[in-house]
């Protein structure tokens, strides 16, 4: 029985009101010597009790997005099956743009509580030897016939930890929030792509990083994931096509990211992130001194070789990631730019669900939009995918400051 489904959260509410009418009905009839009593009346309070908390642990779980499976749950799942050396680069030394196409299959989520036209798949990552789902949504107008020879922009949603793939569509309903700003042309008509994040066993966090023999979580995220997307759908191939965005831990790895790989994103989004790996106790990079400041991004901006293109937009309260994306805007350099944008009211779903819109409207004129289809084929390309120069649009109002 799935863990996060309604059978089981309904199967755990009978159990509990079985559990509080039993001692109601049987502790005068519970026979036997004192000792056979009370323990056999104590059991029944205990398990009351503890059918209670399963049935909060559940609700909680549910509202949250903290645990798809059983296995997540008890940490007995590995989504890695091999983590070579990849390289600095992290592509092992291929020309991703001349790997084959391959497309790849989806089927409907099957989850209402994420909104209509999510999709999913299972994907296993060429370059990073990792697994796991990958949803996919779908702007209004990638059906429309006007657009059957364009591409389409496209962002990577990146949960917390722990968190599911399914947070930003179930907890921030963005797919729902999006869907009509996209329609009157408020926002760009964005592909929605969020991948499981959660690939070590034991619910340790990647970190979203390469760790040779452990996990390679930046390539699948940054590689893998890019090129699966790009072979299925009509999404840009270039970076100026590209965005990732992240909440809590997944706001790290999104800033992370988007400094890191200039060439694959460019821009990220980062609601109540940090930057210091340590921030996040079960992150696999954090206990290692290199890894934890290579991870760093304010470190990655600083000891760039050249200031990385790309654009940040940082929420967070103070102690929470505000700090954090002050360090960021005041060490970038153009063409560098980063946006701050001070919040309140804790580390919490309903404080990051209503910025849906407003850093949408953002990332609009941060990134291209719809593009004519490039040509591709089914064997090798000739040539690395296109990059193509972003658009000139005009900053928003949205009186936060901008460094670069």
């Amino acid at each position: 029985m799935s863990l996060t489904g309604t059978p089981f959260f309904a199967t755990t509410i009978v159990v509990a009101a079985l559990a509080v009418l039993l001692p109601l009905l049987l502790w005068h009839r519970v026979g036997g010597p004192v000792v056979v009593r009370g323990a056999l009346r104590l059991g029944m309070v205990v398990a009351a009790q503890a059918t209670a908390v399963l049935v909060v642990f559940v609700a909680v779980n549910n509202a949250n997005g903290l645990y798809d499976t059983w296995g997540d749950l008890l940490g007995t799942d590995s989504h890695v099956a091999a983590a070579p050396n990849l390289g600095a680069d992290g592509t092992g030394g291929r020309r991703i743009g001349e790997e084959p196409r391959i497309k790849q299959t989806f089927t409907p989520a099957g989850d209402p509580e994420m909104g209509a036209g999510v999709r999913v798949t299972q994907l296993t990552g060429r370059v990073s030897g990792a697994e796991g789902e990958v949803y996919v949504w779908l702007p209004p107008q990638y059906g429309e016939p006007a657009y059957q020879n364009k591409d389409f922009p496209v962002v990577e949603l990146l949960p917390g930890h722990p968190g599911s793939a399914r947070d930003w569509f179930t907890n921030l309903d963005v797919a729902e929030q999006l869907r009509p700003l996209m329609a009157a042309g408020e926002v760009k008509p964005f592909i929605l792509v969020a991948p499981r994040t959660a690939l070590l066993a034991g619910g340790q966090d990647t970190g979203c990083a390469n760790v040779p023999g452990v996990v390679n979580a930046d390539t699948w995220l940054s590689v893998d994931v890019r090129k699966m997307v790009t072979d299925t759908f009509r999404a840009v191939p270039g970076p100026d096509g590209w965005a990732v965005a992240g909440i809590s831990a997944g706001a790290h790895c999104a800033a992370k990211l988007a400094v890191e790989h200039p060439d694959r994103y460019r821009a990220g989004i980062a609601l109540s992130g940090y930057n210091d790996p340590a921030a996040e106790p079960d992150s696999i990079t954090a206990g290692d001194p290199v890894l934890r400041r290579e991870t760093d991004p304010l470190w990655i901006l600083t000891h760039a070789k050249h200031p990385p293109r790309t654009s940040l937009y940082l929420t967070g309260q103070p102690g929470d990631g505000y700090e954090d994306g002050l360090a960021l805007r005041a060490a970038a350099k153009t063409p560098t730019r980063v946006w701050v944008h001070r919040t309140g009211g804790g580390h919490l779903n309903v404080v990051w669900k209503p910025l849906v819109p407003q850093v949408f409207r953002w990332l609009s004129a941060q990134v291209s939009g719809v593009q004519n289809t490039a040509p591709r084929k089914a064997t090798p390309p000739n040539t690395a995918p296109q990059n193509t120069a972003p658009q000139k649009t005009a900053p928003q109002k949205t009186g936060i400051r901008s460094a670069g």
